[in-house]
């Protein structure tokens, strides 16, 4: 069977190209953006990718098309797709019609964290012995993939609350029939889809609401929008984790959060976490993907020792490179919470007295919008400098946040290149955040900065 799948270098489809591959299917796709690391991984994977969106990626049709949310009406190949009648379907439907009924589900859903954490339950099953499949928003440390499906009856998914496709506008998560779920977090996010708050925490109900009573939800300690989203009602076994006298807690030995206790409800010690992870929202993370494995048959001892030899995914503070004794990281960070908890751990990291470089695009439709964007100078403010990258098309006015001193809002790249190359000095600390490809800057500033 032939499946072609429009919007194949998004990171979720990019997953269920793996798992269609490894069920036998022939998988060819799509993309206009083709970078790494998903395009690298998916040639890995012996998968033809086609750039751009013409009908004739289409001829001869294939048997199915699975259609990612990047798609709109207007592109070439979707209006050719519904003229001819071809067979389609959104990527969350395909998965539970054709992979996770007959899967025990283990979700992650928030805000932020979810393929940090998705990471983390899969690599603990995985060390316990379980060969679990799974499908993470990322290119994972320890697998070295975004995807698999194997013959475990476990299957860990990220549970997106984006939506499906442009023929299906409920979120994601909706299609997965998780028995676990992780709700990590949750803040106003996607504003091109959500009008507010409220409506994702409808999405959140609807995904709570066919959990089942003997499945658990993991939930954080003392997070309002969560709290809401379960006072609309909780069937299943609820388990708290984070605080003091919640089901797990945690004491830091090193306050970057690269070592820590994980405490019992009484807060005796279950064992250490020594690892390569940095902050405390990592550190949250690592408790919730414990407690999930926990209800599935991993002893949390053993879930302690797998978190040990954890490797964050790609594009998770990921070390780059070091030149001329500067390091470059790259991070996925792209909502203001997400950026400051980042910075926040690599500065816990490095000390006080390192000089951390920032640059950052604002390239998610929430931040394209303008949405939050009063919460970004704080956000960054942990940082000694900063590189904003504002290209056309942002409905905001980034100017206003340029200080004259530390935060450089930069409408041109190459000026911009320049600019952080000419900053940077032996011993400071380069972190790049974005969402997206950011014009390949990360090896971009790695060849400049060689050149000092």
């Amino acid at each position: 069977m032939h499946v072609h799948i429009l919007g194949i270098c998004g990171t979720f489809m990019g997953g269920i190209a793996v798992i269609a591959k490894q069920l036998g299917y022939r998988v060819t796709g799509s993309d206009a953006n083709v970078y790494p690391p998903m395009s690298t991984m998916l040639q890995e994977q012996g998968i033809e990718i086609m750039e751009g969106y013409g009908p004739e990626q289409l001829q001869p049709a294939p048997d199915l098309i699975i259609v990612g949310n990047a798609m709109k009406r207007g592109i070439p190949c979707v209006e050719y797709m519904l003229n001819e009648g071809l067979p389609y379907i959104s990527g969350p439907q395909w998965l539970e019609n054709y992979v996770l009924n007959t899967k025990k589900v283990i979700g992650v859903a928030g805000t932020h964290g979810k393929t940090s954490t998705s990471s983390m339950v899969a690599w603990i099953l995985e060390y316990a012995g379980l060969n679990p499949s799974f499908l993470i928003g990322g290119v994972t440390g320890n697998f070295g993939i975004s995807a698999r499906v194997t013959d475990s009856p476990f299957f860990v998914i990220e549970s997106d609350e984006y939506d499906c496709a442009f023929f299906d506008k409920r979120s994601k998560f909706v299609h997965y029939r998780p028995f676990v779920q992780i709700l990590n977090n949750l803040e106003y996010d996607h504003a091109d889809i959500f009008e507010n708050i409220d409506a994702i925490k409808k999405q959140f109900h609807h995904l709570v609401r066919i959990i089942p009573r003997k499945g658990e939800i993991v939930a954080p300690y003392g997070d309002k929008a969560i709290d809401d989203v379960l006072k609309m009602g909780c069937w299943s076994n609820l388990v708290y984790t984070g605080k003091e006298g919640a089901e797990l807690s945690y004491r830091l030995i090193n306050t970057d959060g690269s070592s820590f206790e994980v405490l019992d409800k009484s807060g005796t010690s279950l064992g250490t976490v020594e690892w390569e992870s940095i902050g405390i929202h990592n550190v949250l993370n690592a408790l919730m993907a414990i407690e999930a494995a926990k209800y599935v048959g991993v002893a949390y001892e053993t879930a302690i020792r797998g978190l040990c030899d954890f490797r964050m995914p790609k594009r998770r503070m990921e070390l780059k490179g070091v030149v001329n004794d500067i390091a470059l990281y790259d991070d996925f960070a792209h909502h203001p919470t997400a950026i400051k908890t980042t910075l926040d751990g690599l500065r816990k990291k490095v000390g006080a007295d390192k000089r951390i470089i920032a640059v950052f695009e604002p390239r998610s439709n929430t931040m394209k919008m303008g949405v939050n964007h009063e919460q970004l100078a704080d956000s960054l403010a942990i940082a000694d400098e900063i590189y904003m990258y504002a290209p056309d098309g942002l409905k905001w006015n980034t100017d206003e946040l340029a200080d004259g001193h530390k935060f450089n809002v930069c409408h041109d790249f190459e000026a911009m290149v320049k600019a952080i190359k000419a900053s940077a000095q032996p011993g400071n600390v380069i972190l790049v955040m974005s969402n997206g490809g950011f014009g390949g800057i990360q090896n971009r500033l790695l060849t400049e900065l060689a050149e000092k």
